[in-house]
């Protein structure tokens, strides 16, 4: 199968608003004929669910939280990105288009990522429309600040709940059409399985939470707004239900997986201090614009880092990367901590931890200015650690967190099988091997505002002459029996190892394996151990409960087990690219320095993934990427 993205021709700055003309559309009387589903409630979720319906389509959304408004989106604290310019520092479309590009390692398509700076322009003004209380200055203009890899501020922000505020902007759209009976909301439902039909997407099989029923829904396209994968390492800084289970059982009926080796560790958490530990916690990247990063430069240091004089400390991003400093990328930052932990120079109790420290800041600028920008940061970390961070430095660790892979789309974000959409983390689109911070929330509220509408109702278009397919359709029945299969036969196992277990074994095997730095052996020692856990796991699998009830452990098995199959899929993507590039680091590629080794020549392609079938190889099926208007370089931030 050759891969079409779908480019529209015409020069980079133009390429949407000839998309746009160009699209076909759908008359209002005709969109109250066609239903879509939507998975997932999440900023790019909720917006495309909110904008489907506004145009008057029906709209039937699901998700497993108790409510909407309880996605993950809510988590994410420092910005969105906009090219807006107001602090007059040089910033622009283009701009934000190369440092975005760059800044994944030239890992992603132009046309995509100029489209997202370009929408970046409008989501301001639709937030500040929706109430979001973005921070201002004294005159009553939109404030800014700087995000990593990037040299300008355009990065807007209300305080440390950013995320939180955008979600209850797109919660109330969303909750507007559910009172015009415009959209059905479906709380506590998950996705289980994607209907096929004549190979398009037709419907979705899902779990009603709080009953184990097994329900079908019939639609005339389907849209995954379902996050990522990052809670695959266990470890991680999403919430225990994040799972990639939606977009790996759409992968499973013919939809193709790009790049899932990229998933990012972020350099700003808060470190491990035990087993007992399900989750880590995120802190702002907002918080490297004032804050410096350093370890002592005594190994095994065991003095309070207040007793460390000036001069016995290695400020090492700003050794390194002297043009970027703290700010530097998150893959890099993430590496760099790794490389001062391993090498002797952690702190913290179990040393695996950097210093974070605000006293220079807080003395050039007082503690009400600091507490007026991340008082709420502060009073996180004094609730989790009993730590003052205004009066001794914040200790940090890299952290998994976001998946820049995911299902492949083309530039209408349409799956490679017809009718399926993914927004959001869900797909791959505009992050490229590496995604720079606040551009997260940017991507999540373009794709459902402001991208779907146009390329869902093109698609639309050509299915009005098509017949309408309902749940009696014997698909429905064929899939719902293999989900219910599934379901009983993790129940019958009845072994002794908790669900807990093989997640906490495979978390740490690809943390070692496949996480900051991978290497052929490595990788290869993976491989084989993952089948050793898979087998052990459907030996050796306890989970209480029947099926036909409310069972948490129920959920939790069904999600792992599909992490043991991405797992697979992440380590013959890692051990396929040989190059260094972004979060993907092979330890076998990298400069005499230190710095990643990418190899253009031969992988410079977005790797897109079949499924074979069980217990057979994934087949590849790579996306050249073609540079027209920016050449890569080599991605220095020295």
């Amino acid at each position: 199968m050759k891969l079409d993205a779908k480019i529209p021709e015409g020069p980079l700055e133009n390429k949407w608003d000839h998309y746009k003309a160009q699209a076909k559309l759908v008359n209002p009387a005709n969109r109250k004929k066609l239903t879509i589903i939507v998975v997932g409630t999440g900023l790019s979720g909720a917006a495309a669910a909110a904008s489907i319906a506004e145009l008057g389509y029906n709209v039937t959304s699901f998700c497993f939280q108790d409510s909407a408004r309880r996605a993950h989106s809510v988590a994410a604290q420092g910005g969105v990105n906009a090219a807006k310019n107001y602090q007059n520092d040089g910033d622009s479309v283009y701009r934000m288009f190369y440092d975005t590009l760059k800044g994944g390692d030239f890992r992603s398509r132009e046309a995509n990522v100029y489209r997202l700076a370009e929408c970046s322009l409008n989501l301001i003004d639709q937030a500040v429309a929706q109430g979001v209380p973005f921070a201002r200055e004294y005159g009553g203009y939109l404030s800014n600040r700087s995000f990593g890899g990037v040299q300008v501020s355009r990065t807007f922000y209300a305080r440390g709940q950013t995320g939180q505020q955008l979600l209850l902007g797109a919660y109330q759209s969303l909750m507007r059409q559910v009172k015009l009976d415009k959209v059905q909301l479906h709380t506590r439902h998950e996705m289980l399985d994607l209907v096929v039909i004549d190979g398009k997407a037709k419907g979705i099989i899902v779990r009603n939470l709080d009953t184990g029923a097994i329900e079908r829904h019939a639609a005339d396209a389907v849209v995954l707004a379902t996050g990522g994968f990052g809670k695959i390492y266990y470890l991680s800084t999403l919430a225990m239900g994040c799972n990639g289970s939606a977009i790996w059982r759409a992968h499973k009926r013919g939809a193709f997986m790009a790049a899932p080796s990229w998933t990012q560790i972020h350099p700003t958490c808060l470190p491990q201090s035990g087993d007992y530990q399900s989750k880590l916690t995120l802190m702002s990247e907002s918080l490297r614009n004032d804050g410096r990063i350093w370890v002592p430069k005594q190994k095994n240091e065991t003095r309070e880092p207040n007793a460390i004089p000036e001069e016995e400390r290695d400020y090492y991003l700003e050794r390194r990367y002297p043009s970027f400093g703290n700010l530097a990328p998150r893959d890099i930052s993430s590496r760099a901590a790794k490389e001062r932990i391993d090498a002797g120079f952690g702190v913290g109790p179990l040393k695996n931890a950097v210093y974070l420290d605000f006293s220079k800041a807080i003395l050039e600028q007082g503690v009400n200015k600091i507490t007026e920008k991340f008082g709420n940061l502060f009073s996180m970390y004094k609730k989790i650690t009993d730590d003052d961070a205004y009066s001794s430095p914040m200790k940090i660790s890299p952290a998994a967190h976001f998946s820049m892979g995911g299902l492949w789309v083309d530039y209408e974000l349409m799956t490679t099988l017809p009718g399926l959409f993914a927004v959001g983390e869900a797909n791959f689109a505009d992050h490229g091997a590496n995604r720079l911070g606040a551009n997260s929330l940017l991507q999540a509220c373009v794709d459902g505002y402001f991208i779907l509408p146009y390329t869902l109702a093109n698609y639309l278009s050509g299915e009005l002459k098509s017949e309408r397919i309902t749940t009696a359709h014997p698909e429905f029945k064929r899939v719902e029996t293999a989900v219910k299969a599934q379901l009983e036969q993790l129940i019958v196992i009845k072994g002794t190892k908790t669900t807990d277990y093989f997640h906490k074994q495979l978390g740490k095997l690809l943390y070692d394996k496949c996480g900051l730095s991978r290497s052929a052996a490595g990788l290869t020692e993976a491989l084989a151990a993952l089948d050793v856990l898979s087998e052990e796991f459907y030996k050796d699998l306890l989970v209480s409960g029947e099926a036909g009830e409310i069972n948490a452990e129920l959920e939790k098995a069904g999600r792992v087990a599909d992490y043991l199959e991405i797992a697979k899929l992440m380590c013959h993507d890692a051990l396929s690219r040989e190059e260094s590039c972004g979060a993907h680091f092979r330890e076998e590629y990298q400069t005499p320095d230190g710095e990643a080794l990418r190899n253009d020549a031969k992988f410079c392609y977005v790797s897109a993934w079949e499924w074979p079938g069980a217990n057979a190889a994934p087949v590849l099926h790579p996306e050249p990427l073609v540079f027209e208007y920016i050449k890569p370089s080599v991605r220095s931030y020295s």
